[in-house]
């Protein structure tokens, strides 16, 4: 099982200046702007992956097809762990829809997990909503797994 965040006191935000991009994501925030520094400056901590385009692209209404279709599909795209093993799309949307189109079937891109993607959350409510969710949904897969093997015992 993985492990638990608790919460860190002393958690600074990443800062955010005027005209750097931020990605929403519920109520976590990330910059972007920031996080694609760290990549850039720290490619041994943030290897590059090949990652699936039907597997990681959730389709989003706000895509604009103009502008997708002068995106350059060798800047990798950003996931970031959002739930245990769960990782989700936060850099590269324009990318993944010309490439889904295009039929292309993996984009370069980078994986961030849990550790890797908290010091690009913008604010402290942020985090802490991050942390309970986190742990919440390490609770709700032991559950899981626990039902499942009474279940299994139990030959039902």
């Amino acid at each position: 099982m993985l492990p638990t965040i608790k919460a860190n006191k002393r958690f600074t935000p990443c800062p955010m200046e005027d005209g750097d991009e931020l990605f929403p994501n519920g109520v976590f925030v990330f910059n972007i702007t920031r996080m694609l520094a760290a990549i850039n400056d720290n490619p041994g901590y943030y290897p590059l992956e090949t990652i699936a385009v039907r597997e990681s692209f959730i389709s989003f209404s706000r895509i604009n097809e103009a502008y997708a279709k002068t995106v350059d599909l060798t800047l990798p795209v950003i996931l970031a762990e959002i739930a245990p093993g769960q990782y989700n799309l936060v850099d590269g949307h324009h990318r993944m829809a010309k490439a889904l189109k295009l039929g292309v079937k993996t984009l370069p891109g980078h994986k961030l997990g849990m550790a890797q993607h908290l010091p690009f959350l913008t604010t402290v409510s942020g985090y802490l909503a991050y942390v309970r969710y986190w742990n919440d949904k390490l609770k709700q897969a032991e559950k899981l797994k626990r039902s499942m093997a009474t279940a299994l015992r139990l030959n039902l």
